[in-house]
């Protein structure tokens, strides 16, 4: 579909056309994807494995004759394998993912930020040297003097103009940087949007609550960060992810 002369190779299996067309639709407006094509069933992916390269396959469980998770089986006996990315509309598979390695399981409907989470992992499941490495250390000038924050420290992330706020155990620190910058390179290290203002680290939420104007705050450490209705139910999601992961 795409004829981007960098970014990944992804193959989308579906038996839905049109879910199909949505979901290769916007896999090829997302900035990192060079090529999409796509399947209308599991028999077809595996031939079309047989004859083309890719980098992440995003993959329905229920289909007629082979499903989702026997083509993930099929795609961890290739000597160099795809990143795995079902999708589905149950929790039912979500262990069997885990099992064949699958770096991220999208409950459908999709939502579009789910879908940029998802190529961000494969993106960074795709590279020795993954992007999350890019500003592990921020380097703070005040003017007198110069220190450094780590990002494992930093709980959220608040947009400030054409700064943002780093929130820490020590303090608040501010750094001219965009926040669309910062949830690209940050991403694959578990920072996630939850507002229009808010990156969030999923490692510091320690509950959800509901707030005054009867929405949802993130309690961290450093205190509560605001949910949007737009990103309440992949915050959701990738909390409930790293509680299985812990488990």
């Amino acid at each position: 579909m795409s004829g981007r002369a960098e970014g990944l190779r992804v193959l989308v299996v579906e038996d839905e056309s049109a879910t199909r067309e949505e979901l290769a639709t916007l896999l090829d407006a997302a900035g990192e994807v060079r090529a999409v094509r796509a399947a209308e069933s599991g028999e077809a992916a595996v031939r079309l494995l047989g004859t083309d390269a890719f980098d992440a396959v995003f993959l329905d469980v229920s289909m007629p004759g082979l499903s989702g998770v026997e083509v993930g089986r099929v795609l961890g006996m290739l000597s160099e394998p795809p990143a795995i990315v079902f999708v589905t509309a149950s929790e039912a598979h979500r262990d069997a993912a885990r099992d064949m390695g699958a770096v991220d399981y999208l409950l459908k409907p999709v939502r579009d930020e789910r879908l940029a989470e998802a190529v961000a992992r494969v993106r960074a499941a795709r590279r020795p040297e993954p992007v999350a490495d890019e500003l592990a250390v921020v380097r703070i000038d005040t003017g007198r003097h110069i220190f450094f924050v780590r990002r494992d420290d930093v709980y959220f992330v608040e947009a400030h103009g054409d700064y943002v706020r780093l929130h820490t155990g020590a303090g608040v620190h501010l750094i001219r940087q965009a926040l669309s910058h910062l949830e690209t390179v940050w991403g694959p290290a578990g920072f996630v949007r939850v507002h229009r203002g808010y990156l969030v680290a999923i490692r510091w939420v320690r509950d959800l609550r509901a707030g005054s104007s009867s929405g949802l705050l993130a309690h961290t450490p450093a205190g509560d960060v605001p949910v949007s209705r737009r990103h309440a139910r992949a915050l959701k999601e990738r909390l409930l992810d790293a509680v299985r992961e812990q488990g």
